[in-house]
């Protein structure tokens, strides 16, 4: 035998947990032909002496739903050793969308995933190359992909293609339901590897409307979560909300076939009833029942950029629903308007302590005119000018056209509080968010950041038990049945990592979208190879396929590999 691709020389960690071992990777025709001992010759040898040779890693929660049309590299996500990522998340998406729907979709993108409209429309383009969720698969498929991407489909733009606009105003009826779940079982059979809703406070969409997820009952999520099962079972995909939160999850979970993940268990910050710790006690107690219900945690801690002009993180509060509606100059004339500065300031004196303390922690991180201020405590600013913080910052922004931009701790901060999380049974890794809040944050470098700081510097796990977090466990959760381990006769999906340097670089801000828009990201170090489906696409940090190549990725249409 001649092998296409051989790996020699590297300590291979097969994604299950089990001790690593020295090794080579003989791959023929896109899968491992030979595992440990692969001693016929090769048309390319990689030489892994000194690196670990490990299952692509797995991501499951991204947002690539737009950026998949445009951006066939799907960057940053291959970057840091990703070779599969499931898109669709918190009940987002572009598929199905009627051609008169589209302005609302991007306006909803824009909204709850801090996408520039600019570089959606010019991406998308004037004709999208799709109007129904199969169509959407075949036309990812048709244009190539680097990576696997499985597809979840989305309750936003489902409502809004059965409903119109009425999606953001009320409950469904019986026949919308049943044309809702008809929806359902066509996305399943063409390759859907499950379905996403959100009830997240903080998902406004355009205009100010709640997303059209956060409107219906449960009762709707239920009858598409059976139509899901019926279908054969898949993910639901879920952020958590009044109305639907973690009893419910567990009733879907009884449906037979269907899993659930939920966004996000995260230390300090609770998305529904109960904080982080009373969540993590009950998904634990259902984990020992059987049911499959998985929170998604993350090794980082969450911080936002924000501008006013986009004020993502206070529009759960109910004196931002007019902001939230206005355009850019009414954002303006409200950001004056001394009535709304006092309830403002008022409003953040009385907010949940968490919410109140990781304001108080905010940092202007760019401010245009006045480079000075740049990275320095808004609190300790704003005291300087005997000013209350949030005059200051409408101010500051007022001042400077809405460009100012300010960085905002969330939550994960305390590393003593995310262990548990991280170390949990019932737990999986997830919400790197990679393709959204593109301008707000970059934790697409989840993977790289749990090797380094989790793995090399505090040493909490075992490179094993990482590999493991970043492979076999999310592709189970999600339904992946062959990614997430190395073996003979699976898909050769592959990265190739030095333990030594692995890491992810600090944010930078690029302009490279459509558009010009910008988006921060961070590089990575010690990734010296990644392969999908038997194809190396990257090597030494830089991409090895020209942007007009085949891509070796595809769809997983549900269980199954793409082809």
């Amino acid at each position: 035998m001649t092998y296409d691709l051989k790996i020699a020389g590297g300590t291979i960690v097969d994604g299950s947990g089990g001790a690593g071992y020295r090794g080579d990777v003989g791959i023929v025709d896109g899968r491992i032909a030979a595992l440990g001992d692969a001693p016929d010759d090769a048309r390319e040898t990689i030489d892994a002496a000194g690196a670990v040779v490990a299952p692509g890693f797995v991501d499951i929660h991204t947002h690539y739903d737009a950026q998949v049309i445009w951006d066939r590299k799907l960057s940053i996500s291959p970057w840091h050793g990703v070779t599969t990522a499931v898109i669709g998340n918190c009940g987002f998406g572009v598929a199905p969308t009627r051609p008169e729907h589209r302005d609302l979709i991007v306006r909803t993108l824009e909204k709850v995933e801090g996408m520039s409209v600019a570089a959606l429309n010019e991406g998308l383009g004037a004709e999208w190359p799709f109007e129904t969720f199969p169509e959407y698969l075949d036309a990812i498929d048709a244009s190539g992909v680097s990576i696997n991407v499985g597809v979840l489909l989305g309750h936003t733009p489902l409502r809004l293609y059965v409903m119109g606009e009425e999606a953001t105003e009320r409950i469904a009826t019986d026949d919308e339901i049943e044309k809702m779940q008809a929806l359902v079982t066509e996305a399943m059979k063409a390759g859907a590897v499950g379905f996403a809703t959100s009830r997240a406070p903080t998902h406004v969409a355009y205009d100010g409307r709640k997303v059209p997820s956060r409107v219906c009952d449960a009762a709707e999520i239920f009858a598409l979560a059976q139509a899901m099962g019926d279908a054969g079972g898949g993910l639901l995909e879920a952020t958590a909300g009044r109305g639907f939160f973690l009893d419910e999850y567990a009733e879907v979970a009884k449906i037979p076939g269907c899993s659930v993940t939920w966004t996000a268990l995260l230390a300090g910050l609770a998305l529904g009833k109960g904080n982080h710790e009373e969540q993590l006690v009950k998904s634990e107690e259902m984990a020992a029942d059987g049911l499959r219900v998985f929170p998604q945690v993350t090794p980082r801690p969450l911080n936002f950029e924000y501008q006013f002009k986009e004020p993502f993180m206070f529009e759960a509060m109910s004196i931002f629903k007019p902001v939230s509606a206005a355009d850019f100059d009414g954002k303006k004339k409200l950001y004056q308007d001394p009535e709304f500065r006092t309830i403002f300031r008022e409003k953040m004196e009385t907010v949940a302590e968490n919410f109140r303390s990781s304001f108080g922690k905010t940092v202007i991180s760019q401010s245009p005119s006045d480079p000075s201020l740049d990275e320095r405590p808004l609190f300790e600013v704003a005291k300087e000018r005997n000013q209350a913080p949030t005059d200051f910052a409408l101010d500051l922004s007022l001042a400077e056209n809405l460009e100012t931009r300010f960085r905002m701790p969330v939550a994960n901060h305390d590393e003593d509080e995310v262990e548990p999380l991280l170390k949990a049974s019932s737990t999986v890794l997830g919400l790197s968010d990679a393709g959204a809040h593109a301008s707000q944050l970059c934790d697409a470098c989840l993977p790289t950041y749990l090797l380094s700081r989790w793995v090399r510097e505090k040493q909490v796990f075992t490179l094993e038990e990482a590999v493991r977090m970043l492979t076999s466990r999310p592709a189970d959760v999600a339904g992946l049945t062959d990614r997430g381990l190395l073996a003979e006769g699976r898909p050769a999906d592959v990265t190739i990592f030095d333990p030594e340097t692995v890491g992810a670089g600090p944010l930078e801000r690029v302009y490279d979208f459509p558009a010009g828009a910008d988006r921060l990201v961070s590089k990575e170090s010690g990734i010296r190879a990644v392969i999908v489906n038997g194809v190396t696409i990257r090597k030494d940090g830089a991409d090895v396929l020209q942007d007009d190549a085949p891509m070796p990725g595809g769809v997983l249409r549900q269980h199954r590999v793409a082809t």
